[in-house]
This record gives structure tokens, sequence and C-alpha cells, in this order.
């Protein structure tokens, strides 16, 4: 067994204006890097083994924060944790974005659908687990993962069997997510913490 707490990156300036991200690469900004100071202290009650990060700039400065925090090595980069490609529709307001597509399941041309985020976060975040067990066997492991919302959002959708996120939920910058994976099985422990 793995425990896998997943973080969803600081705030940045689209995130503020409520700009769709992507794969856009958009930096934090101070209220992003305070958004993950206050992850790391919620998360500095419990120990932890590993930081993973998505690529994406947002994320890895927040999981380098983070490990930073907590006494950790250097995040390892997980390129298959970063968000969602929403294509033509990065950029826009939210709002716009709803209007014009009419939910978060809309595949907009060039984007990704949810079920493909879910596919390849789910087989990174098996990577990441089988790669925690070698490394640690019998002993569970415990690692910080650092992704974005849309990648949380698709994970919890998974394995709540659609009832979560419930409808209108937002996932806060800096949202702590906890499950627990064991070969082929990925279990929600903690659904956030604000």
């Amino acid at each position: 067994m793995t425990l896998l707490t997943l973080v969803r990156h600081g705030q940045t300036d689209w995130n503020l204006a409520r700009r769709i991200q992507g794969t856009t690469d958009i930096p934090l900004n101070e209220t992003g890097r305070a958004d993950a100071r206050a992850a790391a202290a919620r998360l500095a009650s419990d120990t932890h083994h590993a930081v993973y990060a998505s690529p994406l700039v947002r994320a890895h400065e927040t999981a380098q924060i983070i490990a930073a925090e907590l006494g950790l090595a250097e995040p390892v980069l997980a390129p298959d944790m970063r968000e969602r490609s929403f294509g033509e529709g990065e950029g826009i307001l939210v709002a716009d974005y709803l209007t014009r597509y009419g939910d978060w399941h809309a595949a907009p041309a060039g984007s990704e659908t949810l079920a493909a985020v879910c596919e390849r976060a789910l087989d990174a975040l098996d990577t990441i687990a089988r790669d925690a067990r070698r490394r640690s066997a019998p002993v569970a492991e415990s690692v910080i993962v650092v992704t974005h919302g849309g990648v949380i959002r698709a994970l919890l959708n998974h394995v709540s069997s659609g009832s979560l996120p419930r409808e209108g939920e937002l996932l806060r910058n800096g949202s702590v997510h906890r499950f627990e994976s064991s070969p082929g099985v990925l279990r929600l422990l903690l659904p956030s913490t604000v």
C-alpha cells in the first residue's frame, strides 16, 4: 500500500482571473506561493518520503516549496500528472468556457477528454506507487504529488463513481486530497482540506 497525497498547485494570476490554463505554462503569483506554504504546514504533521510534480511551472514550484518546507528531496517530475489540455478553450474565462461548451466534460477542438486525463493520471500514479513500494517494501510509503484541478477532478470522479466533486464544487488552490494505492486499486481516503 502507498499513501498518495495529491495537492493542487498554488494560485496563479489566471486562477485569480478565472481563466482556463490547461497546459499553458503560467507561474505562481505571491498568493500561490503562500498557498504552497500553507499546504506544507497542513502536511507537516505526517511523515512523507518523496514529492512528485507535474512539469508545469505552477505545480513544480508548488512542489519545490513543499519539499523545502518539509525537508524532502527535490521533486521528481511526473509528466503525466500535467493539467488537462483544453485545446482552443485555453486562455478564455471560465464563465465563457461554460457558456460556450456547456460543462467540464466538453472536449473543445484540440483538447483531452476527462476520461483520457483520468487514464494517464491513473497510470502515472500506479508508476509512482510501484516505485515507492520498490524503494520501501514492505513498509507503506507516503508520497506527495503536486498536480492540477482538472487532474484531481478526473480522479475524484473516477474513484467516487461520478459523485465527486459535487456540481459547482471548487477545488481550491493548495487543497489536499488523500488516496491509498495498492496494485490496480486507487481509493479515496480524504476528499479535501481547505
